[in-house]
């Protein structure tokens, strides 16, 4: 691949559109750039070979047209001199330079076009490369903010599956179970024998009182004289 086809396949990328198809965005960023700035060096590289074939094209076309003028001269004394044959033999090489001349005037306006279009090429990479390393930083940021919200989002779904969700089950049942242990391994109420020496409650006293009565109704119901049943008289 030539480096002017190389390079216009860089300029026209589409950053984004390359950045969603990639698997490490940033490795690739690093690559873009590195292949912009290699690109830079041999366009310039190349547009000073060029540089220096057009000053070499126009040195030789001047050349030409220098010994060209002398050749005229050359065939002008000859026919002052009464040497036709020698006049026709300088105009016939002045001719060839003259030929020469305008085949060297062609080939360096071909090198200046080239040159031209070298120097808007350079232009551009530089500009595109200048982009390039500005967006660098916004574009991995975003690719970073973009991961770790593709990450919540797999794990969000994730908690959300039915298994985890049975899972969470299974854990709050078991926790139940403990907690029902545990209720059934501590005394709901408290008694004053189970606290010797503490004082009572108000409402230990009060179940206290209440106890009481019932014994005492108990005990008055045994002191009652019970009804004689009939014998054998």
């Amino acid at each position: 691949m030539g480096i002017f086809t190389r390079f216009r396949d860089i300029i026209s990328a589409n950053i984004s559109a390359m950045l969603d198809k990639a698997e490490d965005p940033e490795k690739l960023i690093r690559l873009m750039i590195q292949e912009m700035e290699e690109t830079l060096v041999e366009l310039k590289a190349s547009c000073a070979r060029t540089m220096a074939q057009a000053a070499t094209a126009r040195r030789q076309r001047d050349e030409a047209a220098r010994q060209a003028a002398m050749w005229h001269g050359k065939a002008r004394l000859a026919m002052d001199k009464g040497r036709e044959d020698l006049a026709r033999e300088a105009l016939l090489e002045k001719r060839r330079l003259e030929e020469r001349a305008l085949a060297m005037e062609a080939e360096t306006a071909e090198f200046e076009g080239m040159i031209e279009a070298c120097q808007a090429d350079l232009e551009k990479l530089e500009e595109k490369l200048a982009s390039a390393k500005e967006r660098r930083r916004v574009l991995v940021a975003r690719h970073h903010r973009a991961a770790g919200k593709k990450r919540a989002g797999d794990e969000l779904r994730r908690v959300q599956s039915a298994d985890t969700l049975l899972r969470f089950e299974e854990f709050e049942n078991r926790i139940e179970r403990l907690e029902a242990e545990a209720d059934l391994a501590t005394p709901r109420e408290r008694t004053a024998a189970s606290r010797p020496g503490e004082p009572m409650t108000l409402e230990e006293k009060f179940a206290r009182m209440e106890a009481d009565e019932d014994i005492e109704r108990e005990l008055a119901a045994l002191r009652a004289p019970r009804p004689e049943t009939g014998g054998g008289k």
